[in-house]
């Protein structure tokens, strides 16, 4: 079963539909399998439990128990290949501790 990547912003829609499908992309090129969702901020918890990380578009300053990854990176561009790099990593972790 591949790993859950969950993704919000305030409505679930634009944005986080942009950077879903963006790092969707990303991680296909790198072989990677994960399931990426786009949802919004309010069912975001409803949504985490299980996920290998979150991507969150706002700044939140709820702490998560799960790796959080800064998804204006995936926007802008700006340090893009870290959070890219930490999500991978994540991933990785969650797949390690599944088998």
């Amino acid at each position: 079963m591949a790993a859950k990547v969950i993704v919000a912003c305030g409505s679930g829609v634009a944005t986080s539909q942009t950077v879903a499908s963006k790092v969707n992309r990303m991680l296909k090129e790198a072989k990677i399998e994960a399931q990426v969702e786009a949802v919004d901020l309010k069912s975001v918890d409803r949504y985490l439990k299980g996920a290998a990380a979150y991507i969150t578009i706002v700044r939140e300053a709820k702490e998560r128990e799960i790796p959080m990854i800064n998804g204006i990176a995936f926007l802008t561009g700006m340090g893009q290949d870290a959070e890219f790099k930490k999500l991978v990593d994540a991933i990785n972790a969650f797949n390690a501790k599944a088998r």
